[in-house]
């Protein structure tokens, strides 16, 4: 499917920090040349209904990155070429992406793998690269010029699994801007897949090929569901949380954690600590109990009001036997703790940093294949009512993406999928600080800033 996209121009007024922090005003202008095209695979690739697991199904949302390329001795003359033949190319590794996804019929989506193609486009910028600002935080209303979105479709069935836009700046710079649905990949899933295409690119063999056969995280027959799955669980907003989002205008703003604040902030977090084993914690422990701690406080959650965490566990190695190198699909599970605001907030840190704890080393193979079969019987997708969404990409290495221009000088998310939802970027030298990115209502946003510069 191709969106009749006629010649496009987006003009943009903005304000923004560049690079180098100094003020400037940049008059943005993207042309998206038409018509969008379709690339398919170079070679003939299996047909018929590509299985979906219930890992899968449970996340079906377009997450948009972009991808900025400079080199001085390159230039970007040839990189919609480039990487639009690595592109048809890879695709005969990763075919189901050259589909649509349909409803099976079980009532779940699946892929129909038609080789239909992934929608690609060309764009020209009238500006250079490091003017379009500090992308290091999401900004969809000028990072999403960037990606090309289907914006004629009435539901997700009618969004492509992943589309391309290649947009040339003045400056020889070029940035990829993809889509791409969640239920079609995790973040390891998708970072192993933007790297075997830069190494196509490159005329290299796939260091990680794909493995395609998600059945082997069907559910089980018959289901047995054995464990409580609060993931689940509706907590009544008594906060009246949504009522402030939908008043106030919602900040986006990172944060960043750098060695010395990790450092300090972990010191916080193992004081007045009976729970702690060895009186210690992990950086994601800490960074997770402080950021839903800050942001109760910030939204003036009542005291006897459930607040919920969620937070993603990779699978891979604790499925028994573990996944297989390369496994294509989400190898995820969504963990869970809930408490209530008072004794979150009113309790030290280390309380906190210990349901972190607790949540990580509930899963268990046991534990994901009950969510599976939950699913199953109940088709239901977790709530986001009073809850935080924590996603950490501090470990994927979307960073070393290689299409024959080096490395990316930056990446980075386009915008955050939900308000619920806060991002965990590496970022620095040798990426060793973690840009914690989220969004809240203009008056939250001020108290969590309060409690970021008290660590």
């Amino acid at each position: 499917m191709v969106a009749e996209n006629n010649k496009k121009e987006v003009k943009l007024s903005a304000s923004m920090e560049n690079n180098n922090t100094k003020e400037s005003n940049v008059h943005l202008e993207v042309l998206q040349k038409e018509p969008a095209t379709l690339v398919k695979p170079e070679s003939e690739t299996p047909k018929g209904l590509y299985f979906l697991s219930n890992l899968d199904q449970n996340i079906a949302v377009i997450v948009r990155t972009i991808y900025c390329f400079k080199s001085e001795e390159r230039g970007n003359e040839e990189a919609v070429q480039v990487i639009k033949k690595a592109l048809s190319q890879v695709l005969v590794h990763y075919y189901p992406l050259a589909g649509r996804l349909t409803i099976s019929p079980e009532g779940k989506l699946t892929v129909d793998c038609t080789e239909e193609g992934v929608v690609f486009v060309e764009a020209e910028a009238n500006c250079k690269m490091d003017e379009i600002g500090d992308i290091t935080k999401p900004d969809p209303e000028t990072l999403g010029k960037l990606v090309y979105d289907v914006v004629d479709a009435k539901n997700i069935l009618e969004v492509p699994p992943v589309t391309a836009q290649v947009t040339k700046f003045k400056c020889g710079g070029f940035v990829l801007g993809l889509c791409m649905n969640h239920c079609m990949f995790d973040g390891i899933g998708a970072m192993e897949f933007v790297n075997s295409w830069g190494q196509v690119a490159r005329g290299l063999p796939l260091t990680t090929p794909p493995f395609s056969d998600r059945t082997i995280l069907a559910a089980r027959n018959p289901p047995k569901i054995e464990n409580l799955h609060q993931e689940f669980e509706e907590i009544e907003d008594k906060s009246n949380i949504n009522s402030l989002y939908s008043k106030e205008p919602t900040l986006h703003r990172s944060f960043c954690f750098d060695p010395e604040k990790i450092k300090k902030l972990k010191l916080q977090a193992t004081e007045n600590s009976e729970s702690l084993l060895g009186n210690s914690c992990t950086t994601f422990e800490a960074l997770s109990a402080f950021v839903w701690r800050a942001r109760t406080k910030s939204l003036k959650m009542l005291s006897d009001q459930k607040t919920k965490l969620l937070f993603a566990v990779d699978g891979r190695a604790k499925f028994e036997p573990q996944l297989p190198k390369g496994y294509f699909g989400n190898g995820i599970v969504l963990t869970n703790s809930i408490c209530e605001a008072g004794e979150l907030t009113e309790k030290p840190l280390s309380f906190a940093v210990g349901l972190v704890r607790e949540a990580v080393k509930m899963v268990n193979d046991g534990y994901m294949r009950s969510a599976i079969d939950y699913f199953e019987v109940t088709r239901a997708r977790p709530s986001l009512s009073s809850t935080l969404v924590i996603t950490t990409w501090s470990r994927l290495g979307f960073h070393t993406t290689d299409f024959g221009w080096g490395e990316p000088v930056l990446s980075g998310p386009v915008a955050l999928p939900e308000k619920e939802v806060t991002l965990f970027l590496s970022h620095g030298e040798q990426r060793r600080s973690i840009n914690v990115l989220l969004g809240l209502p203009a008056s939250a946003m001020d108290v969590f800033q309060e409690q970021f510069l008290q660590i």
